[in-house]
């Protein structure tokens, strides 16, 4: 229950230190703009839905004015971004759902990551003794997991729907027989990728007819995939656990001779999606939940948080250099911890809760400067464990992920991200569908430099480390201020933070927030959208980076009994509610 965590949280919310006095450490604040035109914002009293793609958001719209649960209505719009936007997320990969349900006050989370199969060891992502380079990893069986995806739909359905499951099929299935367009998005990660879609038959078909890539404004048609979803409204989830559909893979995944992968159908039989208690902690007047492991988004999330809770960020303002500066140290201390300890905890001994203890989280906040950056980011030794259990291993996950935000006229509430890892997964497409590149997840070592072990090495069964962050924040009373999430790799986390930081301290209406350029940090260097506070941290000592960076952030805000939704304009999403 909701409640339970809400007392436990409240417990401790006093042990944090007031903020400190802006005034002593004030200095002055370039201007951060908002400049992303035309942010799609929908604003409503009884529900909203916000993905990625227009067609999706329109999908779930329809099932929430029919009556349909936010379960409902994520699963429509999932099987619709599954065919307009295959390259982020589907049937062939995972996700993690957080639900909150409005009567009993009780958030559940639900874990459809993928699992390494039976025949995988330490080694998988080695040959000839090194770590072999990670788009030789990708493309091929190797990297494929057992997708949870299909399961997630079926039985979060069966627990939390309300419409029949047939109907939630209506439009993925009238767009796969009847064509969609192909969206800008789409047609140009199809031409960069071209090289590596090519190598497989089924997937240069369907993306590169005639061997060049589809275009924007194309009509296209997937009725492989609209056969898949008959199958799958008629039969539910088990046609992808038995059956002719994981023979169809295993046959792909195995067959593919320069980079075979070890799934087996008995992998398929043994998958099963595992219901798990979200982690959340307080920050300032709020509560904020999130997932557990196997993902690290949401204890890295809280661990950010918490040691933010020092610093007076609200008075500071989103353009002051200082906020910035704070964010990143405690972005890279949290970082630091994450790459040593987290992983699945179904197979490793991980600090978990103990991560966002209240001494330890003072202990990490007390090292952040105000006026130079860290000259040291290490991990540090959270309760119950040694420093020496685990080594840090280097992250090499691409952002290819999406997120849906979902609350139904009840209440109820859902968000869920949704990936097959990189953009375009493994590139191998079966059943009309592209097949996850997860276990690249995985630390491609299992040991680190001094021969310890990595906590998220390749082991059989297992699920890869994630950083997916959906999340719902709470006010004291448990009644929920803000649903969010993103797409982006290891960037999510930052992508959140910010997004968190924004609408509760800087009062952002939520488009503001959405569109806001980027600024995060995973280490040292501190990665800027735009040029924005470059000269301003450079002149704190920090080292800078500035880059493209793709998020895929969708959000909803609750206040004074209004829905606000708005999608990251960064891609091609869309809020709907009434």
């Amino acid at each position: 229950m909701i409640y339970k965590h809400f007392f436990q949280i409240l417990a401790v919310l006093c042990l944090f230190s007031p903020p400190a006095n802006a005034q002593d450490i004030s200095r002055p604040q370039p201007e951060i703009a908002t400049d992303y035109e035309g942010v799609s914002v929908a604003q409503g009293a009884d529900f909203m839905i916000v993905t990625a793609n227009p067609l999706a958001t329109e999908a779930g719209y329809k099932i929430l004015e029919k009556g349909g649960s936010a379960v409902d209505a994520a699963v429509a719009a999932q099987l619709v971004l599954g065919l307009v936007e295959p390259q982020s997320s589907g049937l062939g990969g995972g996700a993690f759902m957080l639900h909150y349900d409005a009567e009993t006050k009780e958030l559940v989370t639900y874990d459809a990551r993928e699992t390494a199969p039976q025949l995988a060891s330490p080694y998988l992502f080695q040959k000839n003794g090194e770590p072999m380079a990670f788009f030789d990893a990708v493309v091929g069986g190797r990297s494929v997991g057992v997708p949870g995806t299909p399961a997630l739909l079926k039985e979060t359905h069966q627990i939390h729907g309300k419409l029949t499951w047939m109907e939630l099929f209506d439009d993925a299935v009238r767009l796969s027989e009847g064509g969609f367009e192909v969206s800008p998005r789409l047609a140009k990660m199809v031409d960069d990728a071209q090289d590596r879609l090519k190598i497989f038959p089924k997937t240069a078909a369907y993306f590169l007819p005639e061997g060049k890539p589809i275009q924007a404004g194309d009509k296209l048609y997937n009725l492989e995939y609209a056969d898949t979803l008959k199958e799958f409204s008629f039969y539910g989830s088990q046609k992808f656990y038995r059956g002719v559909i994981p023979a169809n893979i295993v046959h792909e995944v195995q067959g593919y001779e320069a980079n075979p992968g070890g799934l087996a159908v008995n992998d398929f039989h043994q998958y099963r999606i595992k219901k798990r208690d979200p982690v959340c902690g307080p920050y300032r007047a709020y509560i904020v939940c999130s997932m557990g492991e196997p993902s690290s988004g949401g204890l890295t999330l809280l661990q950010m948080l918490g040691m933010l809770e020092k610093f007076d960020l609200p008075e500071l303002g989103a353009n002051n250099p200082l906020s910035w500066n704070f964010i990143a140290q405690a972005s890279a201390l949290a970082f630091a911890d994450r790459n040593q300890y987290m992983a699945d905890p179904d197979f490793v001994d991980t600090p978990g809760l103990a991560m966002i203890d209240p001494e330890y989280l003072m202990s990490r906040a007390s090292l952040i400067k105000p006026d130079t950056p860290l000259e040291v980011i290490e991990a540090g030794t959270p309760p119950t464990i040694s420093p020496d259990e685990y080594e840090a291993a280097p992250d090499v996950t691409r952002p290819g992920t999406s997120h849906i935000s979902v609350i139904d006229k009840d209440g109820n509430i859902v968000s869920m991200t949704t990936t097959i890892e990189g953009a375009f997964g493994s590139h191998m497409m079966v059943n009309g569908y592209l097949l996850n590149n997860e276990l690249t997840d995985f630390s491609f070592i299992p040991n680190g430099e001094d021969g310890k072990p990595i906590a998220n090495s390749v082991e059989a069964g297992k699920r890869p480390r994630s950083s997916m962050s959906p999340t719902i924040v709470f006010d004291q009373a448990g009644n929920p201020v803000l649903v969010l999430g993103s797409a982006g790799g290891s960037r999510i986390i930052g992508y959140v933070l910010q997004r968190i930081i924004a609408v509760l301290d800087w009062g952002m209406p939520i488009e503001d927030a959405m569109a806001m350029p980027h600024i995060i940090a995973r280490g040292k260097t501190i990665e800027l959208e735009k040029d924005t506070q470059e000269k301003a941290l450079q002149a704190i000592g920090h080292e800078v980076s500035v880059k493209d960076l793709n998020s895929g952030l969708t959000g909803i805000h609750l206040h004074n009994g209004t829905l606000r939704g708005a999608p990251d304009p960064r891609r091609e999403g869309k809020a709907l509610g009434q």
